[in-house]
């Protein structure tokens, strides 16, 4: 396990309310983006909400692997990207004010956005066509995904306002030539959708490189079953994120500290 020195100790402070919850499951979904490889080394942000305060956010220092997160190194920076809190860390602000920042601003019903480079994500996202509807994972996003042109490296805020349009009121979007975004009402959502996202275009490239015919889903089959999908009494994030959150202590405990 990495040890990160700190320069200075910030000053104890009380949490606010759900603070530490919100940044033991932030923490978790690094350590897990980074278990099933969707990971880019240091670069690429998941932001979450803080509970109870306006305005406030928390995201990875700019600089440490995702492996290396944990709930105390997450920064907590304001709707421009600046840190609220002494740091030792550095934070990536275009990164967070143009595409994450953005979201949130314009999403009061979202808690998490996660964008990552994911391959087999960031593969479709290349493609003309897209996600296409032929598996039964791939459903769950039937009419549901929203595509953002590509313009530059997220360096200009102009381009905020176009991808917070195209993402519209969904909670997937991919980014072309990009990677992907998945904006959830929890940490547990969001990871969930990219993950299972990221699985429905693994299996799409699979299928295509098999060289055979595939048999496309009909729209109608596909809506019924992106409904069904939303529908389930227990969501499956619900279901899913204490087992996972389970597989990440096994790994290493870590990352509550």
């Amino acid at each position: 396990m990495t040890t990160i020195t700190p320069i200075r100790k910030a000053p104890d402070r009380p949490a606010e309310p759900g603070e530490r919850d919100a940044r033991v499951d932030l923490a978790a979904c690094y350590r897990l983006i980074a278990h099933f490889g969707m990971d880019d080394l240091v670069y690429s942000h998941i932001t979450a909400r803080v509970p109870g305060a306006r305005n406030r956010y928390l995201l990875n220092p700019y600089g440490l692997l995702y492996s290396e997160i944990t709930a105390s190194n997450l920064v907590k920076v304001d709707e421009d990207g600046n840190p609220v809190e002494p740091t030792d860390y550095p934070v990536n602000r275009p990164g967070f004010v143009v595409i994450h920042g953005a979201v949130h601003r314009a999403r009061p019903d979202i808690s998490c956005v996660l964008h990552c480079h994911a391959h087999a994500a960031t593969a479709v996202s290349c493609l003309e066509e897209g996600l296409l509807p032929l598996t039964q994972g791939a459903l769950q996003f039937h009419g549901r995904v929203a595509y953002h042109a590509y313009e530059s490296m997220a360096f200009d805020d102009d381009q905020s306002a176009r991808l917070v349009a195209d993402l519209g009121d969904r909670q997937v979007m991919l980014m072309r030539n990009h990677g992907l975004l998945t904006a959830g009402r929890t940490v547990a959502e969001a990871f969930s959708l990219a993950y299972f996202l990221e699985e429905a275009c693994r299996i799409q490239l699979e299928i295509m490189q098999s060289g055979g015919r595939a048999i496309p889903v009909p729209d109608e089959v596909g809506r019924r079953v992106a409904d069904q999908y939303e529908k389930q009494v227990v969501p499956p994030e619900e279901r899913e994120w204490p087992a996972l959150l389970r597989l990440v202590d096994r790994i290493d405990p870590g990352f509550r500290d």
